[in-house]
């Protein structure tokens, strides 16, 4: 039995002590939003925040996170209305196929939350989810979107 802080939601899950973060999300705590790619910690689908943090939750066992940290998923990453960078990603149309987009808009959201302004080269730099259809340029285009957006409303 593990306790998480999920979304803002203290949850008793019960898993193996090296059970993936991920399968915990989707199996035990019904929160499927985040995705499984590749399971190396590569590709990025998983991404979820971890103290703000983003990581990639395929290779993180359940024993590394403690009660006390705070971990959000994609279902909780909206507070009131949507996060910035997701109504970008609906202004700017940019998945595709959709797959990765979770673990994309989650990186976003964390590099944005560390750096309010990043320019094109920070941006290709923090952001390295893989993303098989190809959308690089219109996530490096939410992303600018999102930051002016959250800078326009301050």
């Amino acid at each position: 039995m593990a306790s998480l802080n999920i979304n803002g939601e203290n949850r008793d899950l019960d898993a193996a002590p090296d059970t993936p973060l991920l399968w915990v999300l989707r199996e035990q705590a019904g929160l499927t939003g985040t995705k499984y790619g590749c399971g190396i910690a590569q590709c990025g689908a998983c991404t979820v925040h971890i103290d703000g943090i983003a990581v990639r939750s395929c290779s993180i066992p359940l024993d590394a996170v403690t009660a006390e940290q705070k971990i959000v998923t994609i279902e909780g990453l909206a507070k009131d209305g949507l996060h910035p960078v997701q109504q970008a990603w609906l202004e700017l149309d940019v998945p595709q196929c959709g797959y990765c987009q979770s673990g994309m808009i989650m990186a976003a959201a964390a590099l944005l939350a560390e750096n309010a302004n990043p320019g094109p080269d920070v941006i290709a730099e923090q952001i390295t989810n893989i993303c098989r259809c190809g959308t690089y340029s219109r996530v490096a285009a939410a992303i600018a979107q999102a930051a002016a957006s959250a800078r326009n409303k301050s």
